[in-house]
């Protein structure tokens, strides 16, 4: 807690309501709100997780520059039942269940037939300032006076943004040229 206070607790992240998950006399409950803002630090196993924005960011690197991942997901809905027996995903009519959280107790099912789909934001801090890069292209922006660097590391080491060690690699690189 940015208190001082350290409390030992079974925690995970949920991506799907970007909360972090705890549990409490057996039943699963999120951190509120409320409460996020006095915490510091939440650490699982060997990942370091940071509370900024109202959300709880994962730190890859740190150093000169920080290097944070929001950790998100969609949830695709099953098909819906089309003509001859099959499921279509495109039609105009959909269904949603929808739930508040803030801190209340809710179970962690998915219904049957949808689908988690995970994806990531990195977020780099330089010089006190926070940017987000959701592809290798907004990353580039972001050293734009050192394009000729970027392109050519990109190209020798094959960098892909799914590869978290490539990027912080190349940042790296980039921080030291």
């Amino acid at each position: 807690m940015k208190a001082g206070t350290k409390y030992d607790v079974l925690l995970n992240y949920n991506s799907l309501t970007e909360e972090m998950i705890f549990e409490n006399n057996g039943k699963k409950m999120a951190i509120a709100k409320v409460e996020l803002r006095l915490v510091d630090t939440v650490f699982i196993k060997d990942r370091k997780f940071i509370a900024l924005n109202s959300k709880f960011f994962e730190l890859l690197y740190h150093s000169k520059w920080d290097m944070y991942v929001e950790h998100k997901c969609k949830l695709n809905e099953p098909g819906k039942p089309s003509g001859y027996g099959g499921t279509s995903k495109t039609k105009s009519i959909k269904t949603y269940s929808s739930f508040y959280s803030e801190g209340t107790i809710y179970e962690l099912k998915l219904p049957d037939g949808y689908e988690i789909e995970p994806y990531t934001y990195y977020w780099l801090k330089k010089n006190g300032e926070l940017n987000r890069f959701i592809n290798m292209r907004e990353l580039k922006k972001l050293y734009k006076d050192k394009e000729d660097l970027f392109k050519a590391y990109v190209k020798k080491y094959g960098v892909k943004y799914d590869n978290q060690e490539s990027i912080i690699q190349l940042i790296e690189y980039l921080e030291s040229n």
